[in-house]
């Protein structure tokens, strides 16, 4: 039997819990929530990385469908836009009921998967979707968000972000308390997007594990947007997971090149680097063109996992892919069937069954069910805060 055989079995046993997948904001960009135009029961490729048959595939028994909104929007329409984002998983789940189950807690995911169904949890991707509001955080939880990213590409008022501008170097105290409630109420604190400095006093502060949903090694490449080792080994202390992200530009360090001269070439041009209208799109296609972008691979990825691995231990790492929310991503990872390549390039290189069940499956199960025994504990003993950012941070100046 050969190594690609061996992963298809193992993850028949213990399949991918994936920590970040952007279709719910690609079926909002592509057709405005249409699951009819974007029927996941059937094959999508071209169009989406994420159907149904290719989750099937590539063994996937539990997706953290990310509820993300654009930093663009603010205020109240960032709480709205997330809502909607929580609003089509829903109908997803109701259209799709014999391979999509919904999952709150760690019992859900087992029961899912003794299923033979795909659990389906959800994360919020960026604090600006609670608009420095304890009570908005409270709601998200209660209509079964179970995780939030600190920050997406942009600071918020009370956490600094990897790609943005230092503001109040790391979390601000209204960011401690925000902390400090989603340990009681449950809710897993992601890291992935926010600044090193935000990383230590996020886990600094937090009394349950964290997660970061999407992130890769920054040892291996010097990216803002991955985990220093000094953290990592803070987050085995935690109790934590950090989940290797497939992105090419976050991962490889001559993508992470390549994307700093296409980005400059873009603003050379007039436009700004993420604008995709056409004529945006022919400047970066005669770019690329001249330029040949360099590709990442499922070895790129292992190395990544190799490092995390040593530095964390094997109990603090998993898979977060970033389907959906990326242009491009590693040959051999090109959508969601392709868990299996990554999982026979590790047996390639000698990880255990063992190490792989972790690496799949366990670990981020026991992540949820650790943070839901700490919020047991915490709401035994203290109420909801109701705190806010002018009270703790003092007013906007």
């Amino acid at each position: 039997m050969d190594n690609l055989d061996r992963a298809r079995l193992l993850l028949a046993e213990n399949p991918v819990v994936d920590g970040h997948n952007d279709l719910p904001w690609a079926l909002r960009e592509q057709v405005a929530y249409d699951l009819d135009a974007r029927d996941i029961a059937t094959d999508q490729t071209g169009a989406l990385h994420t159907d149904i048959p290719r989750l099937r595939a590539g063994g996937v028994g539990a997706q953290f469908w990310s509820v993300y909104v654009s930093t663009r929007l603010t205020g109240d329409d960032a709480v709205s836009a997330t809502l909607e984002q929580i609003d089509v998983v829903a109908e997803l789940l109701e259209r799709h009921p014999a391979d999509l189950r919904r999952a709150l807690t760690a019992d859900d995911m087992e029961k899912a998967r003794a299923e033979g169904r795909i659990a389906s949890l959800m994360g919020a991707e960026g604090g600006h979707s609670i608009n420095n509001s304890l009570g908005t955080l409270r709601a998200l939880h209660t209509l079964g968000v179970r995780y939030m990213t600190l920050t997406h590409n942009d600071n918020t008022d009370w956490a600094d972000s990897a790609t943005d501008s230092a503001q109040v170097g790391g979390l601000s105290e209204f960011g401690r308390e925000v902390v400090r409630e989603m340990n009681r109420i449950g809710m897993l604190v992601d890291l992935s997007h926010v600044a090193a400095t935000t990383m230590r006093d996020a886990l600094a502060t937090s009394v349950a594990p964290v997660i970061f949903s999407h992130s890769s090694a920054r040892a291996v490449c010097d990216h803002p947007r991955n985990v220093p080792d000094d953290v990592l080994r803070m987050l085995a202390a935690n109790g934590g997971v950090a989940m290797a992200t497939f992105v090419p530009k976050f991962v490889l360090p001559a993508a992470v090149a390549w994307t700093l001269a296409a980005d400059r070439n873009m603003r050379e041009h007039g436009l700004h680097h993420l604008d995709t209208t056409a004529t945006a799109m022919r400047i970066h296609a005669d770019f690329e063109a001249a330029h040949p972008r360099p590709k990442a691979t499922v070895s790129t990825i292992a190395d990544h996992l190799d490092h995390m691995r040593e530095i964390a231990g094997i109990d603090h790492i998993g898979i977060g892919g970033d389907y959906d929310g990326t242009a491009f991503l590693p040959v051999g990872l090109e959508d969601v069937s392709g868990y299996p390549n990554l999982i026979a390039e590790l047996l390639t290189r000698g990880w255990s069954d063992a190490d792989l069940a972790k690496l799949t499956w366990q670990n981020a199960v026991r992540v949820l069910r650790d943070a839901e025994a700490v919020s047991r504990d915490l709401g035994a003993r203290r109420g909801p805060s109701h705190a806010t950012i002018d009270e703790l941070d003092g007013p906007a100046v």
